[in-house]
């Protein structure tokens, strides 16, 4: 079984139920959750004019593929009304592969770790709240440490 570290986001309309919706899809077509976050509220990061966002990371285990886990998540954007428009745009709900065990995927559609993840605090907060001993891959380093270098100070607050 591998573990898998998923982040949502939503950042327009009833974001709190997108959230919950997010995960009872995943629960459904994934795995059951093994551990949740609290939920945190966000600044937009990327595109700053963009309404605040809710952020929560989860845990689950699957024996599924990454890339078949990927498509599944893409399958829930799409049925939860994700439209890809522009860059950073608001979203009714974002979920991204943070990681997947300790695999280094490099393919085209996908990347985990997640490239940026160690430069966001939305991404940390949420992670070290359920994973701080769990070790980056590939930056070897565990995620409260990388919480601690962190030099993003967008606003990220516990709802």
């Amino acid at each position: 079984m591998n573990n898998i570290f998923l982040l949502l986001g939503s950042n327009l309309g009833n974001r709190k139920l997108f959230l919950k919706q997010a995960v009872e899809y995943i629960e459904a077509d994934i795995a059951p959750l093994i551990k949740a976050s609290s939920v945190y509220e966000t600044q937009s990061w990327g595109k700053t004019d963009a309404p605040d966002y809710l952020n929560q990371v989860v845990m689950l285990q699957t024996e599924l593929p990454a890339q078949q886990v990927l498509e599944k998540i893409l399958a829930i954007e799409i049925v939860m009304g994700r439209e890809r428009h522009e860059k950073w745009g608001s979203r009714t709900i974002d979920i991204d592969i943070l990681f997947y065990g300790d695999a280094i995927i490099d393919v085209p559609n996908l990347k985990v770790p997640h490239p940026e993840l160690h430069k966001r605090r939305f991404t940390l907060e949420p992670l070290a709240e359920i994973a701080g001993g769990f070790v980056h891959p590939v930056l070897q380093k565990n995620i409260l440490q990388l919480k601690n270098e962190l030099k993003d100070n967008l606003i990220v607050k516990k709802v």
